[in-house]
């Protein structure tokens, strides 16, 4: 009885803004997967696209990010979470477009644009929001809370699409409507939230010289993570077969594994450091990226190879979650608090800037040499990611530099 009463306690002492959040989070993780399990599909189905014009397609898919920072030094005015409340609005109306009005590929891609610039103004805002509800030196174990409640809402997406289209004729369309809904509810989630300060304009748009190993990480996780999201799936889809209820069934696994696999990730972030995690990631992406090239080469009978390519996709899935490292080694280096949240959205302009180039390039090279090559170029860019993640220093804070306020928040 007196554990039961701590753990009432505990939970009602949960500050209402992280209730919101977590909602919030939850439903971003369920739209989101159900999106990413049924969209290569959706492309090759509908519009039966080849490698080359998967990759082209990346262009007004990815353009939404390259211009992020300079679409939120427009909108300066709107708080943090107010922008987040019209990030969701936009993939809303996005998606809506793209079940009902996606008659050519000309016009789908006016809407995946519309849909593309929602997403992106929340990843640049999902990590700052995010340390914002955690106390201090304990960024990791925050973030790493929130990425296993959106993992185990994306299982419940990924799952949902695994079996509607197995077994209750789901389609493209009410997908779409289905995330459309729920991001409706993020959106008030986020404007129910504590409002927090601006930042002005010229913040956004600012590089400044003490934050270059950041940024030139965010150049390497642009094209790690556009591999991912561009090709690994295509792999899958295209050179072994596979239809959309088993691209959903893979998430759903990843997503399994992340719940636990998170947290951890968080802890360790907070225990043995961002360099450490960082590394990790970039040795692991060396053998991901041989299993996805490499596999049938290896072992010609199809199975196994196809066995070990799905297994690259799912533990490559748990790794993109890395990318908080990156978000809580800024807070530490940061020279003011104020420039945390605008330098995590010039991260993602330009991790994106060099994710167009890397799927429009790596496009060319699966067309004219084969598959294999992608991950080649991947293999390569995880080599230069972990000698670069090496040069990880965090120094020690001033004692003069005071934190903005924050709302309260509980372990």
């Amino acid at each position: 009885m007196n554990q039961y009463h701590a753990i009432v306690k505990r939970f009602s002492g949960v500050h209402r803004d992280i209730w919101l959040f977590l909602v919030a989070i939850a439903i971003i993780g369920f739209s989101g997967q159900m999106i990413e399990s049924v969209f290569n599909n959706f492309l090759n189905e509908t519009y039966s696209l080849k490698p080359l014009g998967r990759s082209v397609l990346e262009l007004p898919r990815e353009l939404p990010g390259f211009a992020v920072a300079f679409v939120a030094a427009l909108l300066f005015f709107l708080p943090g979470r107010r922008l987040a409340a019209l990030a969701m609005i936009l993939q809303a109306v996005g998606l809506i477009l793209l079940a009902f009005c996606a008659s050519s590929f000309a016009v789908m891609l006016v809407w995946l644009f519309v849909m593309s610039l929602g997403m992106h103004l929340f990843i640049a805002l999902q990590n700052s929001i995010g340390m914002e509800l955690a106390h201090e030196g304990h960024e990791g174990r925050r973030l790493g809370q929130f990425s296993s409640v959106r993992n185990f809402a994306a299982i419940t997406g990924s799952f949902l699409v695994y079996i509607g289209f197995k077994h209750f004729n789901l389609n493209f369309a009410t997908t779409f409507l289905i995330c459309a809904a729920v991001l409706v509810i993020a959106a008030f989630c986020f404007m129910a939230m504590t409002s927090t300060p601006t930042h002005k304009a010229n913040l956004h748009l600012k590089l400044h010289r003490e934050y270059r190993l950041f940024y030139w990480l965010s150049v390497l996780y642009g094209t790690r993570k556009q591999i991912f999201i561009t090709f690994a799936p295509w792999v899958l889809v295209t050179i072994y077969g596979k239809p959309t209820q088993v691209i959903a069934y893979f998430f759903t696994i990843g997503g399994i594994a992340g719940i636990f696999f998170q947290p951890l990730l968080g802890w360790t972030i907070d225990h043995l450091g961002e360099r450490f995690v960082l590394s990790f990631e970039g040795v692991s992406l060396v053998f991901i990226c041989l299993g996805y090239g490499f596999a049938k080469s290896v072992f010609p009978d199809g199975n196994t190879a196809y066995y070990i390519a799905a297994t690259c996709f799912v533990i490559d899935m748990i790794l993109i979650s890395a990318s908080m490292a990156r978000a809580t080694y800024l807070k530490k280096i940061a020279i003011h608090p104020s420039h945390v949240a605008p330098t995590l959205t010039m991260g993602v302009t330009i991790d994106h800037a060099f994710s167009i180039a890397i799927s429009i390039l790596c496009g060319i090279v699966w067309y004219k040499l084969g598959y294999q090559y992608v991950f080649l170029v991947g293999m390569l860019i995880a080599v230069v990611y972990f000698f670069s993640v090496m040069a990880i220093r965090i120094p020690k804070k001033p004692e003069h530099v005071e934190m903005e306020a924050q709302p309260p928040v509980v372990d």
